[in-house]
């Protein structure tokens, strides 16, 4: 499916764990395409970015965005929530989305999702995205695992979640690190259903 034919807009959560960069770069190139996209920031999660991509808390998004790359044409296409704005669309089952990503996904969200505890935007949004059988994509940043989040895991697959785990891969001699980023990101597209050249495929 082209983006061009998404009417929904597409909802990105950024938890705190390491790999802020997923969530930041996936909603990047989703507007980029042009499409709406939804991005809700967990308290963890503002605090991971400024230690990890600089991001000043004191700023808005939008320009944080801006400065990587997405040009003020499509910024329009953004809204930032907080993970307390519990009122907003992605909290209601009857608000409609493209899909729903969670990039990262920290181990206390996901096992708050795991046990239906929808104690923020973010847990309330999976679990509304869970109960109405629409696209759930949980993007685990852990090592090594342990046998509750393994469990937790197997538990969200089985209510029909995603579990995409941040492995990199290297079969396309990544040379940059927004080139091995983009490795995760593809697959995470894939699943979307959002068409994309970040990452030759395999025989291509």
């Amino acid at each position: 499916m082209s983006p061009k034919e998404v009417t929904y807009p597409y909802v990105v959560a950024i938890c705190g764990a390491s790999g802020v960069v997923y969530g930041v770069r996936l909603a990047a190139l989703l507007l980029r395409h042009k499409v709406k996209v939804m991005v809700v920031v967990s308290h963890g999660g503002v605090q991971v970015l400024a230690h990890e991509m600089g991001y000043d808390p004191g700023t808005r998004f939008h320009a944080f965005m801006a400065g990587y790359g997405v040009g003020p044409e499509t910024l329009q296409n953004l809204s930032v929530f907080s993970q307390d704005d519990i009122a907003a669309p992605p909290a209601s089952g009857s608000f409609r989305h493209a899909g729903m990503v969670v990039a990262p996904c920290s181990m206390k969200t996901l096992a708050a999702v795991a046990a239906g505890y929808a104690g923020n935007l973010i847990t309330r949004a999976c679990d509304v995205t869970l109960k109405e059988g629409r696209r759930l994509i949980l993007v685990p940043r852990e090592t090594p695992l342990s046998l509750i989040h393994l469990e937790n895991m197997a538990r969200l697959a089985r209510a029909g979640a995603v579990i995409l785990p941040a492995m990199p891969s290297f079969y396309s001699f990544p040379a940059t690190m927004d080139a091995l980023v983009d490795t995760v990101v593809a697959r995470i597209m894939d699943r979307l259903g959002v068409d994309h050249t970040l990452v030759p495929r395999w025989g291509e």
